[in-house]
């Protein structure tokens, strides 16, 4: 019996386009002692106990990384020095001047109430800026044009190097330090290079023919249903964005440490790097209507490194409500999503492209088909406690995913604590390695859908996966545990492990490489701890059989996070976690803060949310910040 997706995954593609502050030594050697003595004080037991699952008693090394370098470093900073203040009327014009003309370290203060803007917002290569709003029950910013944004287009463009902004400069050579977790690197030539520089790294995708292991690809009719998603630079998939701590000749210290295995001279590996990055901007306590606007995106985060999104609520784009293009270590949390302007081919929430270490963390997607897209060449994210409903799509009998791997170049990233619909591995633009799952509760089914009601589905080629601590299925909808390509079963199942498409052969490896250890299922009605679920065996990247069955609160979190909840228990969801009050999962699993918020605050006649996270989490933002204004715009 076929399971009702595979139909699916030949006829729905959720489509692409192709295209391509500084401190003294002294400052350095004293910023350098207090991170050290931090450190030291972070190291309590949970954060002991996290490292150590991180080191091999739970995922094994050679399968994980360090995810705590996720986000803004050091988190979102809490500005309170206006440089400007504007009030409804005022233009884009006005916005982006004010923006342009602000001071290092200040905030563009938008008054509450409409300001009905007939163009986009851009940041233009202006770093050290927060736009913010009184608050996204306040303030209203409603779009009937966009920015071109280096030609992709969106109402408000977060953007580096404009000039030219995708493939600046010339590649030099890598020619030494590939191993995993290495922080140097060799290159041809580090000239404009220093410490504080950004680098892309890339490499050539694999050949067409299967390797057996690890196979970066993205060619249509072998390894992909369609071919590759674009963004990156032609043929090479595989990347990671790395931050330049040292220059010493032609040796380059790099942080974080690299990700992949499976960089080598064969596949002539290069680092490239833009003429600018925009860094520590960000947009915070606004609504953003996008209904009318003309934008590609609703937001892009375009050459952008350490910036953010926070307490936004944004309403009906076109692609994707945030888009990661060629972005590193930015956040975007606390955040509401409702809605895009087509619900079918490029409808997506968050949308990573080329892209490294970004967090997108306690926000709620609403009627959007596809709320989390990875989509090629993204490495070490995190998604983590976010709530998604009404996945809507404009067939109305198929289910569609909260989250989305959805090209070649996914690797390393970890998705935790998500509450929504399904996980799927797809196959439609190649391949992807080492993804995490962990503490997630995917019910696989959503009202009135009959198409593809599966908790999680792995295609082909979706290779060296961690499925750990997870919360999967609906009693009544889900009757059988899995369905193996070449196995086969009768039922829908909780699990659909290994199935290609008529482009793309089945692939043996997806089950074989696959590690699941404490996942709770409707259908056998245990967490499954099981040893024949473990890649003990297999001959490269297994993951011993784990001594314990207790399981870390989090993968990327020392301790509980100052923002949750103090009625909210954590961990939220796991096999250890009991009188849950999420109905038929055994009790292990819990609502997560971004589902309370979503159930507790107001709606209006189309359902859409009067948001604002202050009301639902506390703290925030300061909205009032003390220092008086220098510019008043009316």
């Amino acid at each position: 019996m076929m399971p009702p997706s595979k139909g699916l995954w030949e006829r729905t593609e959720l489509g692409e386009v192709s295209m391509e502050a500084k401190m003294s030594p002294l400052q350095g050697v004293l910023s350098m002692i207090w991170k050290r003595i931090l450190c030291a004080l972070l190291m309590a037991t949970p954060l002991a106990a996290h490292a150590a699952a991180q080191s091999g008693t739970l995922i094994d090394p050679s399968r994980s990384i360090d995810w705590s370098n996720a986000g803004v470093t050091g988190g979102i900073p809490n500005r309170t020095t206006l440089c400007a203040t504007l009030n409804p009327g005022a233009t884009a014009a006005q916005i982006n001047s004010a923006i342009a003309n602000c001071p290092a370290g200040q905030v563009v203060y938008l008054n509450a109430g409409t300001y009905n803007l007939s163009s986009g917002i851009t940041f233009n290569n202006k770093s050290n800026v927060t736009l913010r709003g009184a608050g996204p029950d306040q303030t209203f910013l409603v779009f009937t044009g966009s920015d071109p944004c280096a030609g992709l287009g969106a109402d408000i463009c977060v953007i580096g190097d404009t000039s030219n902004p995708v493939y600046s400069g010339n590649p030099v050579n890598w020619t030494a330090g590939y191993s995993k977790g290495t922080t140097q690197l060799t290159l041809s030539s580090t000239a404009g290079l220093a410490a504080g520089s950004l680098i892309f790294l890339d490499q050539l995708d694999d050949p067409d023919t299967d390797t057996g292991g690890i196979w970066v690809c993205g060619t249509g009719g072998v390894c992909a249903d369609e071919g590759p998603s674009g963004g990156q630079r032609p043929g090479r998939s595989q990347e990671q964005w790395v931050k330049v701590t040292g220059v010493d000749g032609n040796t380059v210290t790099i942080s974080p440490g690299i990700y992949m295995p499976n960089w080598r001279s064969s596949q002539s590996p290069q680092a490239w790097w833009t003429n600018n990055v925009i860094k520590m901007s960000g947009i915070e306590n606004l609504s953003l209507d996008h209904t009318n606007g003309t934008g590609y995106s609703g937001i892009i985060l375009f050459n952008a490194y350490n910036c953010w999104v926070k307490n936004t609520r944004s309403l009906s784009p076109n692609r994707n409500h945030v888009w990661f293009f060629t972005a590193a270590a930015n956040t975007v949390r606390d955040s509401y999503f409702y809605g895009t302007k087509n619900a079918q081919s490029q409808s997506y929430g968050t949308e990573a492209y080329v892209s490294s270490d970004n967090l997108v963390e306690n926000n709620i997607f609403q009627h959007i088909t596809a709320p989390m897209v990875v989509n090629g060449g993204a490495s070490g994210s995190v998604f983590a406690y976010n709530y998604s409903i009404d996945d809507y799509y404009y067939n109305p009998t198929y289910m569609m995913g909260q989250i989305w791997l959805h090209g070649a170049g996914i690797d390393h990233v970890l998705f935790e604590g998500n509450e929504g619909a399904a996980f799927f591995g797809d196959v439609i633009h190649g391949t992807h390695h080492f993804v995490s799952a962990f503490r997630n509760y995917w019910i696989g089914w959503e009202t009135g859908k009959t198409d593809q009601t599966l908790p999680v589905a792995l295609k082909s080629f979706s290779r060296y996966m961690n499925i750990i601590g997870n919360v999967l299925g609906r009693s009544g909808t889900h009757t059988l545990y899995q369905d193996v390509a070449g196995v086969g079963g009768a039922g829908t199942p909780i699990y659909e492990i290994g199935y290609g498409t008529s482009n793309v052969p089945n692939d043996p490896l997806v089950a074989s490489t696959l590690f699941r250890w404490g996942n709770y299922d409707t259908v056998t009605g245990t967490a499954r701890f099981v040893a024949s679920e473990v890649p003990s065996g297999i001959s490269q990247y297994a993951n011993p059989v784990p001594s314990t069955q207790t399981l870390p609160a989090s993968l990327y979190l020392p301790a509980k996070p100052s923002w949750w909840p103090a009625s909210t228990p954590w961990p939220v969801i796991g096999p250890d976690v009991s009188n849950g009050n999420i109905s038929g999962v055994g009790g292990h699993a819990n609502m997560i803060p971004a589902h309370l918020c979503y159930n507790n605050t107001a709606k209006n006649s189309s359902g859409i949310l009067n948001f604002n996270a202050n009301s639902c989490y506390g703290g925030g933002t300061s909205l009032a910040p003390s220092a008086p204004t220098n510019l008043r715009i009316r």
